[in-house]
């Protein structure tokens, strides 16, 4: 691991460790294996392994105030091609049908196309989590056409359909180079009914507060950015902004922690439990390191230590079972209609 990289790897390490901590502070008067056990899960087990969730890296052409990844242009993570190859060698022994592509921006990966041939290659489907921006630059120009030819479901983050609160969270002139590409994304057929090329968007409040419902927002939404852009969609999914990272900076400065946890347990939904991602979903770091989600991935909270810890070791029927590894932090999945990297659960 090069100097930079180590130095960047050990700073996270440092600052997972003292969020953790920070959770861990917060006076609760219920923790969530207390409201898990309520739910019927005591404790709450991983089913059957339905997504492999790979996170390819840390570098971004953006810095998102929610960002739980703290992901950036200066960061060095990125996934080794033997990682990559050892994440392949998992679909070919299973039927896992769906590998989720996150990062960072992971079309920055060097790899990124070659990843995707591959899981495409072996009749998988695959999903990229996308903050549009990404391909209207030069380079990536020819990447909306690459995602259509191996129709790959783009998940593209968008914070609202007006400007203003768009670029409050993104930076300035994010909001306009995110529509120009969603119509560049439809003119090639992404989005459009009936379409295979599937568009959805995603949005997180921008606040210490819970997202709307998701089913009357998605119409708002489609109403919206039909009327004002002649932009189309699929799905719209709404997402929690977890503690953690700079949305737990945003908190910690603004003085709503507490509050905002609170919020959380208090809005706690039994009837999310049975559903959450960490349940289907196995999430792979840059490195190889295997969590239950990503979130416990940024908060350094590798699956259980009695189960394998790394994809080169790899055990459907040793993970599949497995406790769940849970902290403060996953009251976000489960408060309201719950949350997941596919939006809303009830």
């Amino acid at each position: 691991m090069a100097g930079s990289t180590l130095r960047k790897r050990q700073a996270a390490l440092a600052d997972a460790r003292r969020q953790l901590a920070r959770l861990g502070e917060i006076p609760l008067a219920r923790s969530f294996d207390a409201c898990a056990e309520s739910a019927g899960h005591a404790p709450l087990r991983s089913a059957r392994i339905q997504v492999l969730q790979i996170n390819v890296g840390k570098r971004c052409n953006q810095v998102c105030h929610h960002c739980h990844v703290d992901a950036g242009p200066d960061r060095t993570e990125v996934m080794s091609r033997e990682v990559m190859e050892q994440c392949l060698r998992v679909l070919d022994q299973t039927d896992i049908q769906t590998v989720d592509i996150t990062g960072g921006a992971p079309e920055l990966h060097p790899d990124f196309r070659w990843l995707v041939g591959e899981v495409r290659a072996r009749g998988r489907h695959v999903m990229d989590r996308c903050n549009l921006t990404i391909l209207a630059l030069p380079n990536y120009a020819d990447l909306p056409e690459f995602l259509a030819e191996h129709e790959v479901e783009i998940v593209a983050s968008l914070p609202y359909y007006l400007a203003r609160r768009t670029d409050a969270q993104r930076g300035d002139g994010v909001f306009a180079g995110s529509i120009e590409v969603l119509r560049r994304l439809n003119a090639i057929g992404y989005g459009r009914a009936g379409s295979r090329l599937r568009l959805n968007l995603v949005t997180n409040p921008v606040g210490a507060f819970l997202p709307p419902k998701q089913a009357p927002l998605e119409l708002e939404w489609k109403r919206e950015l039909s009327r004002r852009h002649g932009i189309e969609f699929h799905s719209l999914y709404t997402i929690t902004n977890m503690p953690i990272s700079r949305f737990l900076e945003f908190l910690e400065t603004s003085g709503n922690t507490e509050l905002y946890m609170q919020r959380l347990l208090d809005a706690f939904n039994p009837n999310a439990v049975e559903a959450l991602m960490c349940r289907t979903t196995l999430s792979v770091g840059w490195d190889g390191v295997l969590y239950d989600c990503d979130f416990n991935q940024m908060l350094d909270l590798p699956v259980d230590a009695r189960f394998p810890r790394h994809i080169r070791d790899f055990d459907r029927a040793a993970l599949e079972g497995r406790p769940i590894v849970t902290a403060p932090h996953c009251f976000g999945c489960t408060a309201g209609a719950g949350s997941s990297c596919g939006g809303a659960i009830q």
